[in-house]
């Protein structure tokens, strides 16, 4: 599949010296190498299954020349062109993925899940380089509190044990629940609030009307695509513009305006949010 951009939100994802990207997911009992290899201005986006067996990662492409709203910001969406992200396939990663990433900014808690996957997840070697999936949720259960803090990740130790528990009782029928209702059961676990809880499934569906896109990260690149514009500076009214803003394309413009942001950082060095 040739792209104009595929969207590398998710902390799993590695650079390749030619500005290639790649990554390792689980899908049920199988492992895939998802990769976006450079062809000149373009990336050939693949899904390689790596063990077992079924169905490759479902793959969408939002394109935001079909966006309707202010012209500055869709003629600055339309510069990366079609965006492409594949849906995470792995509902425990997704948790842990969001539980790692509350609170603090995106850079640290890139470094925090690359670096707990390195030392007790398992290795997977992609066309482009070799990477680690999380650790499974019985690794994360076996862990001594010692070593959740010598990795950094003290303060991430019961909210991950508890969704490790959650899943391993509750995940075959959290994977049969709508997207809302699994927002809603999300919650029921400890420590897992509303933004955690839409962040994991806005990963594992692409519908990020589910996101909670009044956080930082929507609120800093909005303000970036539109800098003339006067916009909310509390969340609660920032969402209620941004809702009317987006209508219904809620979900693009929320999933396109963090694809923009995501490289818009890369491109120059701006601190991730």
């Amino acid at each position: 599949m040739i792209v104009d951009s595929v969207m590398t939100d998710h902390p799993s994802w590695l650079s390749a010296e030619d500005g290639s990207a790649y990554r390792a997911v689980r899908k049920g009992a199988s492992i895939w190498a998802l990769t976006a290899s450079r062809q000149g201005c373009r990336l050939h986006a693949q899904a390689r299954r790596v063990t077992g067996h079924g169905t490759e990662p479902t793959f969408d492409r939002l394109d935001p020349g079909k966006l309707a709203g202010p012209r500055t910001m869709i003629t600055r969406l339309t510069q990366l062109g079609v965006v492409a992200r594949w849906r995470n396939p792995d509902l425990w990663d997704a948790l842990a993925t969001s539980i790692v990433r509350q609170v603090i900014r995106a850079g640290q808690a890139r470094k925090l899940y690359r670096t707990f996957c390195q030392v007790h997840g398992e290795p997977v070697l992609t066309p482009l380089g070799e990477t680690w999936l999380f650790p499974t949720p019985e690794t994360v259960l076996e862990l001594p509190d010692a070593e959740f803090a010598r990795l950094g990740m003290a303060f991430k130790t019961r909210p991950l044990r508890a969704a490790a528990d959650a899943c391993l009782e509750f995940g075959a029928k959290w994977a049969e629940l709508e997207p809302t209702e699994l927002v809603t059961e999300l919650q029921t676990v400890p420590r897992i609030g509303p933004w955690t809880a839409g962040a994991t499934v806005a990963d594992l569906t692409n519908d990020y009307a589910l996101y909670p896109y009044a956080d930082l990260a929507v609120r800093t690149w909005a303000q970036h695509l539109a800098p003339r514009r006067a916009w909310p500076n509390t969340e609660p009214e920032f969402a209620a513009t941004w809702a009317r803003l987006a209508g219904a394309q809620l979900s693009e413009w929320t999933l396109l305006t963090l694809s923009w942001g995501v490289h818009h950082a890369n491109a120059t060095g701006a601190a991730a949010l």
